[in-house]
């Protein structure tokens, strides 16, 4: 079964079609939004496939001490890939913001998603 994790504010058409699909989807909080399971705290017991969400749910606010790197660290551990959501036209940005945490956190534009899920999951 494959379980996808999400941040608020993904496409609500995008989970419709992985839920017609039979795959779950669970809410995840950056921390500050309370919109799910904080995603720091992810383990293997979670059993996530995939993380997905947009560019600004996964950056901390300017006066935290955290680093996007940071957040997603129980993913990089327990090897959930992460598809980070922005326009194509903000990549090389978006990367730099995303610091050390574009080595394992997919860019993708949300006109691309659902092809660059497909290829994630398989």
């Amino acid at each position: 079964m494959i379980r996808v994790g999400y941040l608020e504010g993904t496409d609500s058409l995008f989970l419709n079609e992985l839920i017609a699909r039979g795959m779950d989807t669970v809410p995840l909080s950056n921390g500050v939004d309370n919109h799910g399971k904080f995603i720091g705290h992810l383990s293997k017991a979670d059993d996530i496939s995939v993380v997905v969400g947009f560019l600004h749910k996964v950056v901390p606010l300017a006066d935290s001490n955290l680093t996007p790197r940071d957040m997603l660290h129980s993913c990089q551990l327990h090897d959930i890939p992460v598809l980070v959501i922005a326009q194509k036209s903000i990549h090389a940005r978006a990367k730099e913001i995303l610091g050390r945490a574009s080595k394992f956190a997919k860019l993708v534009d949300p006109l691309d998603l659902m092809e660059m899920f497909k290829k994630v999951v398989g």
